[in-house]
């Protein structure tokens, strides 16, 4: 799917996203990673949802994000309550969906000044 959008050009946004990849402008990224405006982490230690912990989200909640998206591929996996109190201790706002929701749901974020910062699992399987 590709996304159309007009950017400033200090800013990071999400191109295009399919089996092959998220592009984020010339960059091709096939394995999960985190995103936010300002900032790329090109590589999250984190395979599936279930590998999702404290550790690994602290290199999100280290980017002082007031919302956090995290896409779990081509399906919707929801994170098992133990991992969501992360969350709620530290009062941040997140979701959980597809990949490419969560694409879509970063770009517009972004592009409304939001300080959100989006997890992202490949589509692929």
């Amino acid at each position: 799917m590709e996304f159309n959008l007009e950017v400033p050009e200090n800013q990071f946004f999400i191109r295009s996203v399919s089996e092959s990849g998220i592009r984020v402008h010339e960059n091709l990224f096939n394995k999960p990673f985190i995103i936010s405006g300002q900032r790329i982490v090109p590589e999250w230690d984190v395979t599936s949802v279930s590998d999702i912990n404290e550790e690994n989200l602290q290199k999100i909640f280290d980017m002082e994000p007031e919302v956090i998206l995290i896409g779990t591929g081509k399906t919707q996996v929801f994170l098992p309550p133990a991992t969501q109190v992360h969350f709620f201790r530290r009062n941040v706002g997140f979701e959980v969906m597809t990949t490419d929701a969560a694409c879509r749901t970063f770009n517009v974020l972004a592009s409304e000044g939001r300080q959100v910062v989006a997890a992202l699992l490949p589509l692929t399987p």
